[in-house]
């Protein structure tokens, strides 16, 4: 990194920061703290809502994904304007009916407080531990590639986040995360290009998709009906729906950023925002990172993008075997560059004889490469069984930090920590506050001045800044970090979700029906996920549909008993 770079990367951070303290300095009350007043518009709403839910294992993980996997992770997010519609037209009308400040407050009034008690539970545990990964994320790669100290950057992002978030609260994340999402899709946008004009002056962009087409990264659509398949239209329509549903219905991170719209009308509007233009930045995303693939095919690629793992196996006995597979990597790289060429050429004579040849030479050529990629992985397993093998989310920081010129590299590197900060404040915001108003304000037998849960809700949130450093500080890398995330979150979202829906729908259900089966359902879904018996995605849907059976159950058994039928 050069000092353009530095100067890049600090001022947009400070500018960040800077200016979400200066812009909501005063707080009087907790409705201008929790809900900014209630004057977003719906614009703010809905950058605000596609901030929180864009992380930056979405800028690292999601390009490396479409690299090796290609653009079938998109089908994740097919359920989500689904979700978009049923929640503005069912959650937001009721929330802001009720005045509610949390979601997890309406479940009081619905049925009791130990049912709200547990769901703030459940969302503290699950939103916590994505609160330290979603620091963590972009600290362990930037670590690896840049050698910077991984506690300390830790400690860096989620410091730079508590300082504006604790002192504005949800007014300070609304407005932060606008000029975050200027900077990232800003970042975006230049590298894609930058990624366009690296390719060989014959290789057009159509020319591009073509090759990465036929490399099977173009394969957006599965309709396999295998609940193991973790991305596939059935998953990412009712999981994936369930999951949004889940997520942006009942997780105060994202209900927090609507219930301060000026209207029930701005609220919906930037949900449908957000519906209208999620999926596309999504797509785009996975594109970058097949760009970057066809990028790879005509120049050189380590064998394994994490440095990291590469230094740890040059330090052990596998070092010569290791070297030999390099060695192995570089020849096909050669042979793969003459194979596209090929490709290209025949493309250009329009042989379809030509083309099919061509295709099958360079895919045998990219299967090998692949074969030779994980002996690599498993070669590294074998030498040093704690350095992170997977190489996915290390794809993207390496093109960053090897092709891009100076000054963009600093652009990108804040593109991936505005990220960061950016989905980071919304859980900190959203933590702090269901701790001080769903556990601390409900629990208290005394009532306090507005201002003391102001304080309250600031401390908490402080607090839960430091907790999320300390799980940053002791995480593990765990296979692809955006799957990380979403299999946390599916394993408690489908509960939650199920106890919201049985609120709306189902009348006749009381409290302590739903209590014991959110109890149950939480064991067993667990069990069903560490027992590996369907994709995580669907975990979503039987959590969903699970509490509501049991709970109907439970309820009409209780009936049941206290009316028995009358013998005649």
């Amino acid at each position: 990194m050069g000092n353009l770079d530095w100067v890049i990367l600090g001022g947009t951070l400070l500018f960040i920061v800077v200016y979400g303290v200066w812009k909501t300095k005063e707080n009087k009350n907790v409705t201008d703290y929790v809900l900014g007043g209630n004057k977003a518009k719906w614009w703010t709403i809905g950058l605000s809502v596609m901030a929180t839910q864009a992380s930056a294992i979405t800028f690292l993980s999601t390009p490396g994904q479409a690299f090796h996997d290609g653009m079938g992770f998109v089908q994740f997010y097919f359920g989500l304007p689904l979700a978009m519609i049923i929640i503005c037209i069912v959650f937001i009308p009721l929330y802001h009916k009720l005045k509610v400040y949390t979601a997890y407050e309406f479940l009081e009034r619905r049925f009791d407080l130990k049912t709200r008690t547990l769901a703030a539970i459940l969302f503290l545990i699950q939103r916590g531990l994505a609160a330290g990964i979603t620091i963590f994320a972009p600290s362990i790669i930037l670590s690896a590639v840049l050698g910077w100290d991984l506690k300390t950057l830790n400690i860096i992002i989620g410091s730079l986040v508590i300082i504006y978030t604790v002192s504005g609260g949800t007014n300070a994340v609304s407005v932060t995360q606008k000029q975050q999402m200027f900077v990232i899709m800003t970042g975006m946008f230049i590298a894609f290009f930058f990624i366009l004009g690296f390719l060989p002056a014959d290789i057009t962009f159509t020319k591009a998709l073509k090759i990465a087409g036929a490399s099977d990264k173009l394969n957006i659509l599965d309709f396999s009906i295998d609940p193991r398949s973790r991305y596939t239209f059935w998953s990412g329509i009712t999981g994936g729906m369930f999951l949004a549903l889940a997520y942006f219905g009942t997780d105060q991170s994202q209900v927090q950023r609507y219930l301060s719209g000026k209207s029930i009308r701005e609220s919906q509007l930037g949900l449908i925002f957000n519906g209208i233009f999620k999926v596309p930045m999504q797509f785009f995303i996975l594109l970058v990172g097949v760009m970057v693939f066809v990028f790879y095919q005509y120049n050189p690629s380590p064998l394994n993008f994490n440095p990291a793992a590469t230094n740890a196996i040059m330090q052990t006995s596998y070092a010569d075997d290791y070297k030999a597979l390099e060695e192995s990597h570089k020849n096909l790289e050669i042979e793969k560059k003459i194979a596209q060429e090929q490709f290209s050429v025949a493309l250009d004579s329009n042989d379809p004889v030509a083309t099919d040849e061509a295709k099958k030479e360079m895919r045998l050529i990219i299967d090998m490469e692949k074969n030779n990629r994980e002996a690599a992985k498993a070669m590294i397993q074998k030498a040093d069984d704690v350095v992170e093998t997977n190489d996915k989310d290390y794809v993207f920081i390496h093109f960053i930090l090897n092709y891009l010129p100076k000054g963009l590299v600093g652009l990108l590197l804040a593109v991936i920590l505005s990220a960061a900060m950016s989905s980071t404040a919304s859980e900190l915001n959203a933590l702090g506050t269901i701790t001080a108003l769903d556990l601390y304000k409900r629990n208290k037998k005394e009532e306090f001045a507005p201002e003391h849960y102001v304080k309250v809700s600031k401390f908490f949130t402080l607090v839960w800044g430091i907790i999320a450093i300390v799980i940053a500080c002791v995480a593990n890398l765990f296979d692809n970090l955006i799957q990380l995330v979403n299999i946390i979150g599916s394993i408690f979202y489908g509960n939650i979700l199920g106890m919201f829906l049985l609120a709306f729908f189902l009348r006749f259900v009381k409290g302590n029906a739903v209590f014991i089966a959110a109890i149950i359902t939480q064991v067993v879904v667990i069990l069903v996920w560490y027992l590996d018996w369907m994709g995580y995605l669907w975990l979503n849907a039987f959590g969903c549909l699970f509490v509501i059976v049991l709970a109907v159950l439970f309820e009409s058994f209780d009936r049941l008993h206290k009316n028995p039928p009358i013998k005649t």
